[in-house]
């Protein structure tokens, strides 16, 4: 899909300064520009770029002006990085706008969906699903039954959507995550093997959360685990039985939470951290990466280490650590002269 320089700066209600025809079909940095792609100039470092890049089409702070001969078409907006930001939001809308029911798919008993659905080949709906407006799920999906999602959802390829999950508006699951599995119950018997416990809650999502790829979310033995509105998961994150995340906490991946653990809202919780199950953490707390939790954490809190402890103390610490050889050869000759 093309786009000229005209197009674009109505959508940002920009400026052209060049030629008001320039074509453009790719997004590209200044400093890899090529002609048909469209960057941005926001940064001074990279200001060398912009006489000579390829680039057909340049969005630029309505303050630049150039000192040197370019190229390139120029776009002025009053806040370059902010309106290149815009137009990737509405570039990926575009690029998102499907419709229609593909085939092979199944769709089963009691199904209802609402306006603008895109529906890949290959997908499974179960029965009783509730689907809201302008829903996108992309091929190889499976939902099951009595799933309800909300309106502006997306679901990319190969996500799994288990029976009872209740997903807000305007949540983003991306490929290979799974929502609603079983939560990790066995009781042990006296003969040493593990008897399963049945795990028949489920998992709800509310509006604006975000689900990185391969990310997985049980359901609750009992009740619900809950995922907050505003919620951001990355890739890789195993989330247990019962956990409640709080609303706008953030959460880098390869971390994993274990059962019944209470996590407040505006956390930011870092990549590889492991947290204990049956403990709580207050709002606002930051944890570091690869940060292991085996206690509940006060509001505000910021830690790091395994075990976790205050993040100040662990870097002054983290220095004697490191000069721990030579203390403890100085302690030695110090002994050998006492001696």
């Amino acid at each position: 899909m093309k786009f000229t320089a005209e197009q674009i700066a109505g959508i940002l209600e920009g400026k052209v300064v060049g030629n008001p025809n320039a074509e453009v079909y790719k997004l590209a940095k200044i400093e890899e520009g090529v002609v048909g792609s469209l960057t941005f100039l926001s940064n001074p470092k990279y200001l060398n770029y912009i006489y000579s890049t390829q680039a057909s089409i340049t969005i630029v702070n309505d303050t630049f002006e150039p000192e040197q001969a370019i190229t390139t078409t120029l776009i002025k907006v009053e806040d370059a990085y902010k309106a290149f930001s815009k137009l990737l939001e509405y570039y990926n809308q575009v690029k998102l706008m499907k419709s229609g029911i593909e085939q092979p798919s199944v769709i089963s008993e009691n199904v209802t969906y609402g306006d603008q659905l895109y529906l890949g080949s290959f997908c499974y709906v179960g029965k009783n699903v509730i689907i809201g407006n302008n829903v996108k799920i992309y091929p190889n999906t499976f939902i099951g039954d009595n799933v309800t999602i909300g309106d502006n959802c997306v679901l990319f390829a190969g996500v799994r959507i288990y029976s009872e999950t209740e997903i807000g508006a305007n949540c983003t699951i991306h490929s290979g995550s799974i929502i609603g599995s079983d939560g990790f119950g066995f009781a042990p018997s006296e003969d040493g093997s593990y008897t399963k416990i049945p795990q028949i809650g489920n998992v709800i999502l509310e509006d604006n959360v975000d689900v990185g790829s391969c990310t997985t979310i049980d359901r609750a033995t009992l009740g619900s685990t809950i995922i907050r509105k505003g919620v951001k998961l990355d890739n890789q994150i195993q989330i247990a039985h019962n956990v409640e995340i709080g609303e706008n906490t953030v959460i880098a991946s390869q971390t994993g939470i274990a059962g019944s653990t209470k996590i407040g809202k505006n956390c930011m919780i870092g990549g590889q951290v492991g947290i204990v199950g049956h403990i709580i953490i207050g709002d606002n707390v930051r944890i570091q990466a690869q940060s292991g939790i085996g206690k509940s954490l006060k509001e505000g809190e910021t830690v790091q280490g395994s075990p976790a402890f205050n993040y100040g103390d662990f870097s002054k610490s983290f220095v004697h650590f490191r000069n721990f050889p030579k203390i403890v050869s100085d302690l030695d000759n110090l002994k050998k002269k006492l001696e």
